[in-house]
């Protein structure tokens, strides 16, 4: 990396950080507002009324996917509205006349991306000391989930925004898909809970694997084996990087 990348490399990580910190209300504070929510309707009042889960009061439980969830949302959201407003006024089309390889846009973004999904993830992670003991069974598995959980929908996050045409469109995969597959990859149950035919169905649920690694990484217990778990999120990081590279190298739907 020549000393001018890693210029642009900095001042486009620092633009991206600065920029979600400029408007914390908007980017840092409604995920705690859902957040205390959560715990109060879901830990608080029916918690009690569903009991025990693997061994853990039901708040305990739930309380590792509703971290992971944020860091997800967070991710995807950051990158997705930054590269979209960046395309949409034009400005992309400077840092592909600037000596800036694609890598470095790519890192860029998603640099953003990571740091608010992390940062809001640590936001939630103290909020949730406030309604129940948080347990920590591996430092490392749940910094390996985290970080590569952030990466793979801060990518996610930069494709829908390369392939969105207006504003409409990069609300469209948080809606339609990126919740339902949230609140169906096992944050709030166990999948011993479900039926066969949906425990089967539910393992083709991305989510999935990266709600129950984190929770083994608190708590120990997990529905799918956690090698397994980090492996998958490895290879779609790994997968959705070189595409997006790709995506930024062929300059796709940069132009209208």
């Amino acid at each position: 990396m020549n000393y001018l990348n890693w210029i642009a490399l900095y001042t486009l990580t620092r633009r991206e950080i600065v920029r979600f910190f400029r408007i914390w209300s908007q980017t840092l504070l409604p995920s705690s507002v859902s957040m205390v929510l959560y715990f109060v309707i879901f830990g608080g009042l029916i918690g009690p009324r569903i009991g025990v889960i693997d061994g853990y009061r039901y708040i305990e439980y739930i309380a590792p996917g509703l971290i992971m969830m944020s860091v997800i949302n967070n991710s995807f959201s950051n990158v997705v509205a930054s590269f979209f407003g960046t395309k949409f006024q034009r400005n992309i089309e400077e840092m592909y006349v600037a000596p800036m390889a694609s890598w470095v846009i790519l890192l860029g973004f998603i640099s953003g991306g990571i740091a608010r999904g992390c940062l809001v993830g640590l936001i939630v992670t103290i909020v949730a000391l406030f309604f129940t003991k948080l347990h920590v069974h591996s430092v490392t598995v749940i910094f390996l989930v985290v970080l590569l959980t952030a990466m793979l929908f801060s990518l996610a996050g930069l494709i829908n925004a390369i392939f969105s045409k207006k504003f409409d469109d990069i609300s469209i995969i948080p809606t339609f898909i990126l919740t339902p597959l949230t609140y169906l990859g096992g944050v709030f149950y166990s999948m011993h809970m479900l039926s066969p035919f949906w425990k089967k169905l539910s393992y083709l649920n991305p989510i999935l694997y990266m709600v129950n690694a984190f929770r083994y990484g608190m708590l120990g217990v997990s529905d799918v084996p956690v090698q397994i778990s980090l492996l998958f999120i490895g290879l779609c990081s790994v997968a959705l990087y070189f595409w997006t590279w790709y995506l930024l190298e062929k300059g796709t739907a940069m132009k209208n």
